[in-house]
């Protein structure tokens, strides 16, 4: 057999054998045991079940008895800070936050000693306050290990339960050990599901997350464009079509839309999701919802201002001019920073806020562009003299040469050399 051949029956055998290979791979990884089978507690508990839980690094451990309604469980929240907590829940009543029973825990700042408590949801805007829950419940604790943070309970649900509605949740702890709101965006959203206690199946619950993360991107996009785009570019419109008078008054009719615009579909789009999320996840008075409604408030003023713009020629109109450009750069400037605030609580992905950031830079170059191409005409006022005054300094100087000659031109030398020897006595 030559050389060449033998090369080829090698290859030919190489192929063959790396489908075996990647088939026996992917069986031993598929073939591989969930992580929470694979669990040792310290305390040496056993649960006859458990559950990888689809997002946030969590597990869930059980045990179920179904004629007596007892539940043994253990809720493992892994790669999280110790400064942080978790909370796990069942909600005997509906999908969702609102009615849920929890088990919460976290790590104490100042003594290092993990506390475990129960709290029943009455409210969206509950701060997660230790109250009784609905059923009973027993041997509450927690644990902190590795990175790992662990509630233990043993709940006595009514009997022949067999489906529950179950969620799970971390957040940071504030000063004093204060627990800081869950994030409101991603996963913090999916972490929810029906959960059989006698198969261990998991359901998830899409239909209130699903709903509620569309609204927060329908929000997020209607407020980008109106309040960061249509309202940048109708103040443009106004301060740099204006100075030619060929775009007048089609600088005020472009201004006039991209304001109205804006604010219309922000209305619609923007304040309507927002109470829709406000109705189904509760109001917070975080910093983003505060600055939002400030911004809508300050955009209904302009509004209504339009109304009591006075004429061109009034006496009032330089007042009114300085409040109605005030009031505008004060919602341009909020509107931009409320804006990224919501890109942060949004967390869309790097794209978006890239692209807004071209826009806004885009925006932003072209003003300083107009900016230096209407300077002389805009400022140069400031640096040069009115004809009007050019005029009072000129009849100013006549008036003084006027003066100067009808008080010496009828003198005669003798009346001068007296006036001067006058003065030399004085002296």
């Amino acid at each position: 057999m030559s050389l060449s051949s033998a090369v080829l029956v090698v290859m030919c055998s190489l192929l063959l054998l790396c489908p075996l290979s990647t088939t026996a791979t992917t069986t031993t990884d598929q073939g591989l045991p969930p992580r929470c089978e694979s669990h040792v507690f310290n305390n040496g508990k056993h649960y006859r079940s458990c559950k990888d839980l689809p997002v946030l690094d969590s597990f869930l451990h059980f045990s179920y008895a179904r004629e007596t309604g007892v539940l043994d469980v253990a809720y493992r929240h892994a790669n999280i800070q110790s400064s942080s907590w978790i909370a796990w829940a069942i909600n005997p009543t509906k999908k969702g936050m609102l009615g849920a029973q929890c088990l919460v825990a976290y790590r104490n700042s100042t003594s290092g000693v993990m506390r475990a408590y129960t709290s029943s949801i009455n409210s969206y805007a509950t701060m997660l306050q230790e109250s009784p829950l609905s059923f009973g419940v027993s041997q509450v604790s927690a644990e902190y290990v590795n990175g790992e943070m662990t509630i233990f309970a043993t709940l006595v649900l009514p009997p022949n339960t067999t489906v529950v509605n179950h969620l799970w949740q971390d957040g940071p702890l504030k000063g004093g050990d204060r627990l800081g709101m869950h994030a409101m965006s991603g996963d913090h959203l999916k972490s929810m599901s029906t959960l059989d206690l006698l198969s261990g199946q998991v359901t998830e619950t899409k239909s209130v997350n699903g709903n509620i993360l569309f609204a927060k991107r329908i929000h997020g996009l209607v407020n980008t464009v109106s309040w960061g785009i249509l309202m940048p570019i109708g103040v443009m419109a106004a301060r740099y079509m204006k100075t030619y008078e060929t775009l007048d008054p089609t600088w005020f009719y472009v201004h006039v839309i991209c304001q109205l615009t804006g604010y219309i579909a922000g209305l619609l789009g923007g304040l309507g999701t927002a109470i829709y999320m406000a109705y189904h996840t509760g109001m917070r008075s975080t910093a983003h919802t505060v600055i939002g409604i400030i911004i809508f408030c300050l955009g209904l003023l302009q509004i209504l201002a339009l109304k009591a713009r006075p004429g061109k020629d009034h006496k009032y109109r330089t007042y009114w001019n300085w409040y109605h450009h005030t009031v505008g750069y004060v919602v341009i400037v909020l509107s931009v920073y409320n804006i990224y605030k919501g890109f942060v609580i949004l967390q869309p992905g790097s794209g978006w806020k890239i692209a807004y950031t071209a826009i806004i830079c885009a925006i932003g170059a072209f003003a300083v562009v107009m900016e230096i191409l209407q300077f002389k005409k805009r400022w140069g006022g400031l640096f040069e003299k009115k004809p009007e005054d050019q005029e009072a300094n000129q009849s100013g100087l006549a008036s003084q040469i006027s003066n100067f000659e009808k008080r010496w031109t009828d003198k005669i030398p003798e009346d001068l050399e007296a006036n001067l020897s006058a003065s030399s006595e004085v002296v």
